[in-house]
């Protein structure tokens, strides 16, 4: 999507900015990993394939993509953009006949940000995005069944699990967003910050 591609999301642990060619690389090298091929049923792709995803995903009207970076390195400028890279973010809008529903992935790809509540920040953090910016009342999550540590996160996160997919091996979790579930999602991301993106830099808006 482009609507995203100027902004920045930046909570306690993780800031989100829009995916980049200046991302690519480092994506590249993540999903080489067979762990992560799995956990996201991914395929691996060229280093060129990567390129054109990329070019894709900042075009497609109906997917909404961010890296995600450890904030406290960030802002620490403690190294590039691409050294302060820990995961990415998804929404896709999965049924045009129903442009409030938003199928959201998460992926935190460095091992040592694992555990450490950066997925539940990003996770919370896109649906804002998706409530506020994009007009989505109902998410979907689709998880491998092994991945027990997401499929609880999106549980305490209020989703409820619909269905399981046996042959695909996926659990299909999902939450709608009424009045008091917008409350508190505003609630819990009160602390975040929207800036300006560009050229690799942070505008403070």
């Amino acid at each position: 999507m482009k609507i995203n591609q100027n902004t920045v999301l930046q909570g306690k642990k993780v800031t989100l900015v829009p995916y980049t060619s200046a991302h690519v690389s480092r994506y590249h090298e993540w999903m080489k990993s067979e762990e992560l091929q799995r956990l996201t049923a991914s395929e691996p792709l060229s280093l060129e394939q990567e390129y054109e995803m990329q070019r894709s995903w900042q075009e497609d009207a109906d997917k909404c993509t961010f890296i995600v970076l450890d904030t406290e390195r960030w802002s620490g400028q403690a190294g590039t953009e691409e050294d302060c890279m820990v995961g990415d973010v998804n929404l896709f809008l999965t049924d045009m006949e129903d442009l409030t529903l938003g199928e959201i992935e998460v992926m935190i790809a460095e091992p040592s940000c694992r555990g450490r509540g950066f997925g539940k920040e990003t996770t919370l953090i896109m649906m804002l995005y998706g409530v506020t910016k994009l007009g989505i009342t109902k998410f979907e999550a689709k998880v491998g069944q092994e991945n027990e540590a997401s499929i609880c996160m999106f549980k305490k996160l209020h989703f409820k699990e619909v269905a399981v997919n046996r042959v695909f091996q996926e659990v299909t979790l999902k939450l709608d967003v009424n009045e008091q579930q917008r409350q508190w999602l505003l609630e819990q991301t009160n602390h975040v910050e929207e800036k300006n993106y560009k050229a690799g830099r942070l505008h403070p808006c």
